[in-house]
């Protein structure tokens, strides 16, 4: 297997698409088209040029600057100057945009964060939506005696204000950073008070009164177990940063000291578990009303929001009767 070395020093698979997305989108840039073969020539040529048609079974000394480098040189000896300029245009971009990132992940130092921000890169490509715009806005409220956590709420409150009716989506975005930095404190609070599974959640928040006792005198472990694997945090992104953020304010159980336990779609599973608990089948239910909610397709009425699965709160016909 071939491999090059990428920016960070480390190793990686050597993958030809890479280099033949990237020219057309040189190609798609400058509004040329191109044939498949074309594309393959140039390569070819790149391949040539770096001497990976005749390396061995790695590439020492190669790294993805050489690379796209010889790229260029392929491109004009082919005759595609206007592709070639293109393709160093897009470079630049993204030299940009990775410098953006790194003083992002840099300035807060929070592990983990360079993934959500890759996926919003990612998921939000447009312009109006360039993590430059997002560092610049964040660069304005940072202060030298700011901890992670202050940051990250700079990082969030910055991403909300770059939201107006041209880009509307930067309310999206602020809800991915909210989610981020939510549950990096959850797990950090979850941790300090030893709790593991949803299992072991649903008992602490028992014992301390802030969950009703007839969830676990209804299920067993093997019922919620199976309920903790249907939970999918990756369903907080179809929040927008209103909505997270009145969950997390308003609706996830916290203790009496205000500090959060449970997380956006650990509510959701609860509130299935509540309303599916005298229903025949009830595993399949739960899996029912936890996508319904989870995916947002229906509303509920705030005192089930809010009391659903905690101690004083029986169990409620209103969103039955809804769907």
């Amino acid at each position: 297997m071939l491999y090059i070395i990428k920016r960070n020093g480390q190793k990686e698979g050597y993958e030809p698409d890479k280099i033949i997305n990237a020219v057309r989108k040189a190609f798609k840039g400058t509004g040329s088209q191109v044939s498949e073969e074309e594309l393959k020539d140039i390569l070819r040529l790149t391949e040539t040029k770096t001497g990976i048609l005749e390396s061995g079974d790695e590439l020492p000394g190669i790294t993805v600057e050489a690379i796209q480098d010889k790229v260029e040189e392929a491109l004009m000896e082919r005759g595609h100057f206007a592709e070639a300029r293109a393709y160093i245009l897009y470079r630049r971009k993204r030299t940009e945009l990775r410098d953006a990132r790194r003083f992002i992940t840099d300035s807060t130092g929070a592990e983990g964060l360079s993934d959500v921000l890759l996926r919003i890169e990612k998921d939000f490509p447009g312009e109006e939506y360039s993590l430059l715009r997002l560092s610049e806005k964040f660069r304005s409220f940072l202060k030298p005696d700011m901890g992670t956590d202050e940051k990250l709420d700079a990082l969030t409150k910055a991403a909300v204000e770059l939201t107006d009716e041209n880009a509307s989506r930067w309310g999206y975005i602020a809800a991915r950073i909210l989610s981020f930095s939510f549950h990096r404190r959850l797990d950090a609070e979850l941790g300090r008070r030893a709790i593991g599974s949803f299992y072991d959640k649903l008992r602490y928040l028992t014992d301390e009164g802030l969950y009703g006792s007839y969830i676990l005198e209804n299920y067993s472990r093997s019922e919620i177990d199976e309920a903790e694997r249907l939970i999918d945090d990756s369903r907080d992104e179809l929040f927008d940063y209103a909505g997270l953020d009145l969950v997390i304010s308003r609706y996830v159980i916290k203790t009496h000291s205000h500090v959060a336990l449970e997380s956006p779609q650990e509510m959701f599973m609860g509130i299935a578990l509540h309303l599916a608990m005298k229903e025949k089948d009830r595993m399949h239910w739960v899996g029912r009303f936890y996508d319904m909610l989870s995916r947002l397709e229906v509303t509920m009425a705030t005192p089930t929001t809010s009391n659903a699965r905690k101690p004083y709160h029986q169990l409620s016909s209103c969103f039955i009767d809804t769907v």
